[in-house]
């Protein structure tokens, strides 16, 4: 089979979390561009319409759902809109999450628990909503959790974080043990540190640029290293993957 029909997303509905910037602003346009209707979601409504604007204006079709996916009801609106505009989802990217910097001995419960609900929680609880209405439809799909290269390594001042992403890895074999013989795969994306508008100042900053002799292939990640990886996990390039945690971080998890 040539690539590009191993990659071709034609007639898949993809559903991407946190679609307003950074990584998954990029992956909705990634999933579009190789035939997928895309639903984008994310809490802050204005920049979703930039992106949904963006890949309207290439070809692509797709809707932006502004919701919050820590809450039930957001995660039932975004599937619901989804569902009334193009059908059941058979793609989800769990990409939404956040960080904060805090020592150990600072962390406060609340911003623990703030971490948590959107790196973790949301995650098992959008992948559940998305497996519940494949199962329902009689369809299969694909589900990729958007962990980190700080699911395996640990960082000083961001330890909510790295649990989290910990956990994602964990959860996402968890969740392919269960959802593998319903031909939903479920697989996860482990990036490490990639320039986005989000930490764009702070990795050309003397703390970032100080990173840089650790990472192997010497650069941080670019538009378009995670193209590739996301589109075998979200295609049928992927078909026998399941459980599996793809790093993509120019090999900054070797010297482990």
């Amino acid at each position: 089979m040539k690539a590009a029909e191993l990659f071709d997303l034609s007639g898949e509905i993809a559903l991407v979390t946190g679609a307003s910037s950074g990584f998954g602003a990029r992956f909705a346009r990634v999933l579009a561009a190789n035939g997928a209707k895309v639903v984008l979601v994310a809490r802050r409504a204005g920049p979703l319409e930039g992106v949904l604007a963006e890949i309207r204006a290439t070809g692509g079709e797709a809707i932006a759902v502004a919701a919050d996916v820590t809450e039930a009801a957001g995660i039932a609106r975004a599937f619901d809109g989804a569902e009334r505009a193009f059908g059941t989802v058979t793609v989800l990217i769990n990409n939404a999450g956040t960080a904060h910097a805090a020592k150990l001995v600072d962390e406060t419960r609340e911003g623990w628990a703030r971490v948590m609900a959107l790196n973790l929680d949301a995650v098992m609880f959008c992948a559940q909503e998305a497996a519940r209405r494949m199962i329902a439809a009689g369809k299969g799909g694909s589900i990729v959790n958007v962990a980190s290269v700080l699911g395996f390594r640990s960082q000083k001042a961001v330890a909510a974080y790295c649990t989290s992403k910990a956990g994602v890895l964990h959860l996402t074999r968890a969740m392919a043990m269960e959802l593998a013989g319903r031909n939903i795969r479920v697989n996860a994306l482990a990036p490490g540190y990639a320039v986005t508008e989000l930490n764009r100042d702070y990795l050309a900053s003397p703390a970032g640029q100080a990173m840089i002799p650790d990472i192997p292939m010497r650069r941080f990640g670019e538009d378009g290293d995670l193209d590739g990886p996301l589109l075998l996990l979200a295609s049928k390039a992927g078909r026998w993957m399941a459980g599996s945690s793809v790093v993509v971080d120019g090999g900054h998890i070797l010297p482990l």
